[in-house]
């Protein structure tokens, strides 16, 4: 598998690109949004993830991961030495699937990476049952099982619930959630809202729902389930 890796530090990405290649993955290495923009406009087809770091000399992984975006649905991974929930949630919001703050070992870009790709290699059929810990989702019946008993969900918490279940292992920022979020009658859920089904659905599935293991929420960023 080819990835565009996009890092102006030319020591740090010297680095990552001999640990990635080590591991199997072939790369293109580009230092500015420049080279990487003229990348991404010939040959984006080529690639099957998107490495880039946010602070470059001539921009920002921002613009790069909107370009990719608006052309292809393959997985993006920012780098960055801002720890900054702000940051991190734009980036989240405009598509990017996870995001790693330097210093970071190898190991654990290497363990993001394959578990973003493995969320885009899914079988491509539709899933008739997802599992999620104790819970279980019969999706052509449209109902949810906790320890094989069936648990009542309205239209709108099945549908939460399904976004989730579609996105496992990663973050989904609040905003994210409301985008996809109608309600019945066709009209946009708003933030208030969209908490109270949060907390409705963990008193529902949780065994501890002021302790929630399934819906986990990720301090400044939104909300998780699974690894």
């Amino acid at each position: 598998m080819k990835i565009l890796l996009v890092e102006d530090d030319k020591t740090i990405a010297s680095g990552l690109e001999y640990s990635l290649q080590q591991d199997h993955f072939s790369t293109v290495l580009c230092h500015d949004v420049a080279s990487a923009t003229q990348v991404i406009a010939e040959d984006l087809a080529q690639f099957a993830l998107c490495l880039f770091d946010l602070s470059l000399p001539d921009g920002s992984g921002y613009e790069l991961c909107k370009l990719v975006k608006e052309r292809r649905d393959i997985p993006v991974i920012f780098l960055t030495v801002i720890d900054d929930e702000v940051n991190v949630v734009m980036g989240l919001d405009m598509g990017a699937d996870d995001y790693i703050t330097k210093p970071f070992r190898v190991r654990e870009l290497q363990s993001r990476i394959k578990s973003v790709l493995r969320r885009y290699h899914k079988p491509s059929q539709t899933r008739s049952i997802i599992e999620i810990d104790q819970v279980r989702i019969n999706m052509l019946e449209g109902k949810v099982y906790k320890h094989g008993a069936e648990i009542p969900l309205t239209a709108l918490e099945y549908r939460l619930l399904l976004i989730f279940a579609n996105h496992i292992g990663q973050v989904l920022t609040r905003n994210q959630l409301l985008e996809q979020i109608w309600d019945v009658a066709g009209d946009f859920v708003n933030d208030n809202t969209l908490t109270v089904y949060i907390k409705r659905l963990r008193e529902k599935l949780e065994d501890q729902p002021q302790r929630p293991a399934l819906i986990k929420t990720v301090r400044g960023l939104g909300y998780k389930v699974g690894d």
